[in-house]
């Protein structure tokens, strides 16, 4: 192992699948993410559309969508082997309280990049396991639930707010620390301006509809359930402020006001 100069973690290899492994260096990317809600999805990428996507795929190696397989992606230059991207796909169920808590506040997030010990590809699994912070500060998603019977070894920041979770040098989840500040619409840039309050408050009850069994209601159209909907739909039309964050929420909402709404 080597300390990595102007930097609190030491470099270490990482596996993500089997015997493919990358080794943590001190660049994390200089990329803010984009939380694309309707499709549950944050991307730390240089992409802005569907085709320059299909592009930077295309020019890339590591972990990446193929036909009808989506995997998260991480995906590294050919030629230095460095990180150049990622998107990481949220579980659609998150984990009952008692076991969220137990997500380890230690230790902290430091920041770090990836460089891939060998030119080849890898499948990351996407996670299983949605844990949400009070007030929803941080979103961790994990690959089960045993990860929290052991401590973490690190919390590796590849990105502003976004960091990978190691547990007995395995890539075991990720993070996402303030997830509204980032939320946004396709591969658009997110609003550098901070949320409001009133978009905090909202975007909470739009985790609390789609990832509870509040959702099972709204697909079964129990009354309560599909009520809660109307209102959040409602709330999120009158917000006349943070719209790019608002309708980035809207998105998903107003799809199932169609489908389940009654409409």
């Amino acid at each position: 192992m080597q300390h990595v100069e102007g930097c609190d973690i030491v470099t270490t290899a990482l596996a993500f699948d089997g015997d493919w492994t990358a080794t943590v260096t001190g660049e994390p990317l200089d990329i803010a993410p984009r939380f694309d809600f309707r499709d549950f999805c944050v991307r730390v990428a240089p992409y802005a559309d569907v085709e320059e996507w299909q592009r930077f795929l295309g020019e890339t190696f590591g972990s990446r969508a193929w036909l009808w397989d989506i995997p998260d992606e991480l995906c590294f230059d050919p030629g230095s082997r460095e990180l150049a991207g990622a998107a990481f796909h949220l579980p659609g169920g998150d984990t009952d309280a008692e076991d969220a808590a137990r997500v380890p506040a230690a230790p902290l997030v430091r920041p770090g990049g990836l460089r891939a010990d060998e030119v080849r590809g890898f499948r990351l699994e996407v996670t299983t396991e949605l844990c949400r912070a009070p007030g929803d500060t941080v979103l961790t998603c994990l690959r089960d639930l045993d990860v929290l019977d052991e401590p973490l070894e690190a919390r590796i920041g590849i990105a502003p707010d976004v960091a990978l979770l190691v547990q007995r040098g395995a890539v075991v989840g990720w993070s996402l620390t303030d997830p509204v500040r980032y939320l946004t619409c396709g591969f658009a840039a997110p609003d550098p301006a901070p949320p409001l309050p009133a978009t905090r408050l909202l975007f909470t009850e739009c985790l609390d509809l789609v990832t509870t069994s509040v959702f099972d209601g709204v697909r079964d159209r129990e009354p309560a359930a599909v009520a809660r909907l109307l209102a959040l739909d409602h709330d999120l039309r009158e917000q006349r402020e943070d719209r790019c964050r608002v309708d980035a929420m809207s998105a998903l909402i107003v799809d199932l006001v169609e489908d389940y709404g009654g409409r």
